[in-house]
């Protein structure tokens, strides 16, 4: 296995990264060309964007926030509703409420500009270890290495680091420390993170390509793909509920989730708890109760979809209501047509598409 301290060779890693950076860099909606200074509004946009979600989900939503509020000033005068409408379908909603939330207090409590540190990053909403690293090193230049999961497949691979994540992550943080040159740290941090994304990928990553194949441990043994190493995944037990879907007109009823939890403040049709031992008809007895609807009508099917920690399968119900029919407390009528602009997760624009079909 190779060390940080063998033979001196990690001395030229960082700049053989930088020279295959120079010549291969990604052109991304958020880097600015070589030689331009990054934007720390727009590195910790999409840094934020970027956690647990793929680069070509996140390169449109960048745009439409940039366009719409091209400085944290102005998304901090934004509505939280206002964000959460815009960050729809990218989910992950806690981010968005964050988001808003680091908008705020960069605009109010720091004049519009953001912390040049590390600790001054860490201090605001929604901003962790990572992400501070990110910014301080990318967008001002300081000397510190942000680890993501491209970085962590590099180290992992080129240093064969066998235990298994995330008890890993300690020992792989150190190790990229090595590749970070005396200056560029933010060319360093980003040369790695494209080295991952189009080089050493996943799967059947491209060694004879890649500047530092040389000095990989894995490489040399043959088994790359193997790193880094993981424990078997864990899935939590399925959950099941009722969605409710009632139609007056062409307007659909809308209620807005809680602000806190998950997909907190987002808008949904009503439902049910979701719940692992919950059968149909105690699901079905949670239907909202609306004056002069129909008889709810079930759905043939159902709608599933998979989070973070549990996979959900719900039961949709629909009814008729008909015209003048008051939404029923907390709860209000919104048009179809106009659904695209609503702060709907995706499950839920599943559930309204299957009671429409």
């Amino acid at each position: 296995m190779i060390t940080a301290d063998d033979d001196g060779a990690s001395g030229g890693r960082p700049a053989a990264l930088l020279v295959w950076y120079d010549r291969h860099r990604r052109v991304l909606p958020w880097r600015p060309p070589a030689g331009v200074a990054a934007d720390p509004y727009a590195v910790w946009l999409s840094e934020i964007m970027l956690q647990q979600t793929t680069v070509r989900a996140v390169g449109p939503y960048f745009e439409k926030f940039m366009a719409r509020w091209p400085s944290v000033t102005a998304l901090g005068q934004a509505s939280l509703d206002d964000v959460l409408r815009m960050w729809a379908g990218l989910g992950y909603y806690s981010r968005a409420r964050n988001l808003h939330a680091c908008a705020v207090a960069v605009a109010t409590q720091h004049g519009g500009r953001f912390p040049d540190t590390e600790d001054g990053l860490r201090a605001l909403p929604g901003v962790g270890p990572y992400t501070a690293a990110a910014i301080a090193a990318i967008a001002f230049g300081r000397q510190t290495m942000p680890v993501d999961g491209n970085i962590e497949r590099v180290v992992s691979r080129l240093y064969a680091v066998e235990d298994e994540m995330p008890k890993a992550k300690p020992r792989i943080q150190e190790l990229a420390r090595t590749l970070l040159g005396p200056s560029r740290a933010g060319d360093s941090a980003q040369a790695l993170m494209d080295l991952g994304a189009t080089i050493c990928t996943p799967k059947k990553p491209a060694c004879a390509l890649c500047p530092i194949d040389d000095d990989c441990a894995a490489r040399r043994r043959g088994d790359a793909e193997t790193f880094p190493r993981k424990a078997p995944k864990k899935t939590g037990a399925l959950r099941r509920g009722a969605a409710f879907v009632v139609i007056r007109g062409d307007q659909v009823l809308l209620r807005s989730r809680v602000a806190k939890g998950l997909l907190g403040g987002m808008t949904e049709v009503p439902n049910s708890d979701w719940l692992s031992d919950q059968d149909d008809a105690a699901a079905r007895a949670q239907a909202p109760a609306v004056t002069g609807a129909t008889r709810w009508h079930r759905k043939a099917g159902v709608v599933s979809h998979v989070f973070t920690h549990f996979p959900l399968e719900l039961v949709v119900y629909t009814a008729q209501a008909p015209a003048g029919t008051h939404a029923p407390k907390g709860m209000r009528w919104e048009k179809i047509a106009t659904l695209a602009g609503e702060a709907l997760p995706n499950l839920m624009r599943k559930v309204i598409a299957h009671a429409l079909d």
